[in-house]
């Protein structure tokens, strides 16, 4: 069954949220590229690996914490080639339009993969 406490749901959303709110402040102060460094920051991850144990014991939390690690770092490499797209066509297409193909890009190879993954 999946359960999320209260108190996990307040963890992610504070640490999410303040690792943008991190990220756009160093990258309007440093710069864009030294806030991108920051922007990679894997905030959800950190906060969903700690609330585990607010949400899970024993052998399941081993578990899970597991099959959340795997699922991460499938995660952060489609990220990655999100990433490179965005610079690609944001260059050639402009921002707005170069933005928009990226995250769809990155919505389907993400969808396509959790598909692949989890009806195997």
């Amino acid at each position: 069954m999946f359960h999320l406490s209260i108190e996990g749901l307040l963890l992610r959303f504070f640490l999410g949220g303040g690792a943008v709110v991190a990220a756009s402040i160093i990258a309007k102060r440093v710069g864009g590229s030294f806030g991108g460094i920051f922007a990679a920051f894997p905030a959800v991850f950190v906060a969903a690996m700690l609330t585990m144990r607010l949400d899970y014991g024993g052998s399941d939390l081993i578990r899970r914490s597991i099959d959340l690690s795997k699922g991460a770092m499938v995660g952060m490499g489609i990220n990655m080639l999100c990433a490179v797209a965005v610079g690609a066509l944001c260059a050639r297409k402009g921002w707005k339009k170069g933005l928009s193909l990226s995250v769809c890009g990155w919505l389907i190879v993400s969808l396509s993969i959790s598909y692949v993954l989890f009806n195997t």
